[in-house]
């Protein structure tokens, strides 16, 4: 168990200075973009360029966010948080999502007014080249930083970089406006700062929506799921994996459990040198650490219970809102049956607890019966 602690700790020793590295680089190409920007934007009246400048500020200080939400969320787990800090992540990329929100509002309120009260443009040569540049920088800056954000799993690094390739595209509307208006005359540049506001108060909104629903917590992705049970699948003696649960607790900090159904003659020595193998071997090969590992016993000689758990999955499974059936046991000395049905949420579970206790009390009315409802979560 410590060789795994010490990976964990230097797989999130990597993961912060990656995280960090990356937000200095965008802090001070931002910087950079913000000063030039403003400077073409005051000398040549443009309130697009000088909104645009604007947009590269509240994504420099995005970054500085970034920063302290991957420092206080490496912070090592503690008495009072003892699964970590890492949700601290989320906080800061909720602060983001509202940085880029009140930027593409402030924007609007600027344009809406510079359309009002219009004043004219005066782009010179050098103003194109500079915003020219900067839709090359910005372009090059969204790659590098999204890429990086998917490889240590940031959802603020990774929003960056997105934003910064949405500012790519919306300065080249802004370079577009500036060449129309040398061309023809014609000054487009308040419109295209209602554009550039409306683009920048969409990714806010849709920043705001993905980070809302990581900490709400949302269904884990299906292939995912599907990884874990072929894992665990692959050892001999389980027979199937179910009711997979997992528990985020920040990016790349992943808890979970699950059950396995195992053959009813296996020892509790056995069970726990299976159980403990199946814990590596699914931490090394998806980071999963699984906390729980639940046991189904599997009737392995009694052909009894083997026909009567197919007249029951037959009866269970005729019902729609009845997703799968499994970790069936029958005692057919005692006349005793256990087994979970997995629920749809189309359904009363109520309503479908009652149905499928008439249903297989009516196959087996001298059999004690034990069923437990699980709920569709992953599958």
């Amino acid at each position: 168990m410590k060789d795994k602690n010490e990976e964990i700790a230097a797989l999130e020793a990597d993961r912060e200075k990656t995280i960090v590295k990356t937000s200095v680089i965008g802090i001070i190409t931002n910087l950079f973009l913000v000063g030039f920007k403003a400077f073409v934007g005051i000398v040549s009246n443009s309130i697009a360029v000088i909104l645009d400048a604007v947009n590269n500020l509240s994504d420099a200080l995005s970054s500085v966010v970034t920063i302290i939400g991957a420092k206080l969320g490496a912070k090592q787990p503690d008495k009072k948080h003892p699964l970590g800090y890492g949700r601290i992540e989320y906080l800061s990329s909720m602060i983001v999502a509202g940085l880029v929100l009140y930027a593409g509002i402030t924007s609007l309120v600027e344009s809406i007014k510079k359309i009002i009260s219009p004043e004219a443009a005066d782009y010179s040569a050098a103003s194109i080249i500079i915003i020219s540049v900067a839709v090359v920088v910005k372009l090059i800056l969204g790659m590098y930083v999204k890429k990086q954000g998917k490889k240590v799993n940031s959802g603020a690094l990774a929003a960056s970089g997105s934003d910064a390739l949405f500012d790519a595209i919306l300065s080249s509307s802004v370079l577009a406006s500036a060449v129309v208006f040398l061309i023809w005359g014609v000054s487009l540049e308040a419109y295209v700062g209602v554009l550039i506001a409306g683009f920048i108060i969409k990714a806010g909104i849709e920043m705001m929506i993905e980070t809302l629903n990581d900490i709400i917590g949302k269904r884990e992705d299906a292939e995912t799921s599907k990884e874990l049970k072929q894992i665990i699948c692959e050892q001999e003696s389980v027979l199937g994996a179910y009711d997979v649960i997992l528990f985020n607790y920040g990016p790349n900090k992943n808890y979970g459990s699950v059950h396995i159904e195992l053959p009813d003659t296996m020892s509790v020595d056995e069970v726990d040198q299976l159980t403990r193998k199946i814990q590596v071997d699914v931490f090394h090969k998806t980071g999963i650490i699984l906390t729980g590992i639940g046991v189904y016993s599997f009737n392995t000689s009694d052909d009894e219970a083997a026909q009567m758990r197919n007249a029951i999955q037959k009866a269970v499974m005729s019902h729609d809102w009845a997703l799968q059936m499994h970790g069936f046991y029958a005692d057919t000395e005692n006349r005793t049956m256990r087994f979970d049905v997995v629920l749809s949420f189309d359904i009363d579970r109520k309503e479908a607890m009652q149905t499928l206790y008439t249903d297989v009390g009516a196959l087996y009315p001298d059999y004690e019966i034990t069923i437990i409802p699980d709920v569709d979560v992953t599958d």
